[in-house]
């Protein structure tokens, strides 16, 4: 196995197709982020995004490359950043190309007020904010749910909320796949990952899950932007959250279900968290069809979220909930099948995010001349983008992006490096007020502990990927 990346044209590395391999590896990034991948191989890492890229590349039915975003860095089976397409006879399914986190999405609502009018009143709305926005591990929800309702939010996603009377049904049209997969099947969820759940629908969870005001800080694309409804100082609020212990678990059963079918299927692992089933397979359809009912949960659980967002915001700033739009929600952990090509594919999304370009029939009338928002984030302490879908895309990475800074050092070494009263202390002389849920948290999401997000967002508007629209900074950041 030689693990050595070729630069291709500036910004798009290249690992060669070789030993097992089906397809190479290609990776997006920066001359700084090839030497910290060949430097992690050359110290011997077992645990390395590189070879996670070579093993992506060695599975059944991969088409055209093993894809890594330029905020890759090393995850259970796919990298972090990874993105695998596999067709559907041959394909398989795999736990390590979506993550434990299933379904975990960012959501961005546009807020009719102006920077000014949110620094006037910044401290009463961070304090509201983290007191009505249930966050934190295990914290219930604002939903009680009734026996066997929740079956029904695996099956019917942003639809069972909105018919419970929260959030608007315009939103709807504003999620991907419009707020449902369909093909969720409850049945395959085990009773353990229903018991996991424990009211958590309407939380926003902890770890690197956050709720943030922002502001527009630069604008790079006028038309575009004018398109999404955002300009200079606009105020948006963005959501970071997933489906919570139900989705954690659902990955952690199918790691077992999965493992057993790479055995009966002969289907060669080199790492656990790769184990995989033929996609047209039982397990592998059940497996999809617990992912989508994950998923599901997700959308219900971002919708909540919103609800309760502009009940907040609005009551402090006389605004109604329809004052408060929702610019668009966006997965990134994630599988689904999609047609790249003329071909039904199925696309893993590990740390990574759906970037369609113009004229995608998924995509809202809206943003169809211009091309699909894509949010990314960054930290607590720095900058988020949102950037646009593009034709490249479509025709390099099955219409994929980063979604985020990636992380540069574990949240063990973070939580050795800072200290959660220094960073709030930090953060709070630049004008952004943090609140966390716990010490721990803010010491592990630490701005040090990321990659710097410009330049990652810089890989993807230089390549071609996604470019840039405009970049927003925190003012208010609250953190699970």
């Amino acid at each position: 196995m030689k693990l050595e990346l070729k630069e291709k044209r500036k910004y798009v590395w290249e690992l060669e197709k070789h030993g097992d391999m089906n397809v190479l590896g290609r990776v997006y990034g920066e001359e700084e982020t090839v030497k910290h991948l060949h430097k992690d191989v050359e110290m011997g890492k077992d645990w390395n995004a590189l070879k996670q890229i070579y093993n992506v590349a060695c599975l059944p039915g991969i088409q055209r490359a093993s894809l890594a975003m330029p905020d890759v860095h090393p995850g259970y089976g796919f990298p972090i950043g990874g993105v695998g397409a596999f067709n559907m006879k041959e394909g398989v399914i795999s736990v390590g190309g979506v993550g434990f986190d299933v379904g975990c999405n960012v959501a961005n609502i546009i807020i009719p007020v102006k920077k000014s009018d949110i620094i006037s009143k910044q401290k009463e709305l961070a304090e509201a904010l983290f007191r009505d926005i249930p966050a934190g591990l295990g914290e219930k929800g604002e939903i009680g749910l009734q026996p066997g309702e929740l079956d029904e939010v695996l099956v019917k996603g942003v639809d069972f909320v909105l018919k419970k009377g929260y959030g608007l049904k315009s939103d709807k049209e504003y999620y991907e796949k419009k707020g449902v997969l369909e093909g969720a099947d409850p049945a395959n969820v085990s009773d353990i990952a229903k018991r996991r759940e424990k009211k958590q629908l309407g939380t926003l969870g902890s770890g690197n899950h956050y709720l943030e005001v922002q502001y527009v800080d630069e604008v790079f694309d006028e038309e575009t932007a004018k398109v999404y409804g955002v300009d200079k100082d606009s105020i948006i609020v963005s959501m970071h959250c997933g489906s919570r212990a139900l989705g954690h678990q659902i990955g952690t059963d199918y790691l077992k279900v999965l493992d057993g079918a790479a055995k009966k299927y002969d289907i060669p692992i080199r790492e656990r968290e790769l184990v995989c089933a033929p996609i047209e397979s039982q397990e592998g359809k059940d497996y999809v069809s617990a992912i989508y009912a994950g998923m599901n949960y997700s959308y219900a659980n971002k919708e909540i979220l919103l609800h309760l967002t502009r009940k907040t915001i609005g009551r402090i700033f006389g605004l109604s909930e329809e004052d408060m739009k929702l610019l668009y929600c966006i997965s990134h952990n994630s599988v689904m099948k999609e047609k790249h090509n003329g071909e039904e594919l199925m696309v893993h999304r590990k740390g990574a995010t759906r970037a369609f370009g113009p004229g995608h029939e998924d995509l809202p009338i809206k943003y169809q001349k211009v091309g699909q928002p894509v949010l990314v984030g960054g930290t607590m302490g720095t900058s988020s983008y949102i950037l646009k879908g593009t034709q490249v895309a479509m025709d390099e990475t099955f219409g994929s992006a980063c979604h985020g800074a990636g992380r540069a050092m574990s949240r063990k070494q973070a939580v050795q490096n800072w200290r959660a009263d220094d960073i709030v202390r930090e953060l709070a002389a630049k004008g952004i007020i943090v609140k966390g849920h716990g010490r721990k948290g803010i010491a592990e999401e630490s701005p040090g502990a990321y990659k710097d997000v410009n330049q990652v967002v810089d890989v993807m508007d230089k390549s071609g990927i996604s470019t840039k629209v405009v970049k927003v900074k925190p003012l208010i950041s609250v953190k699970g």
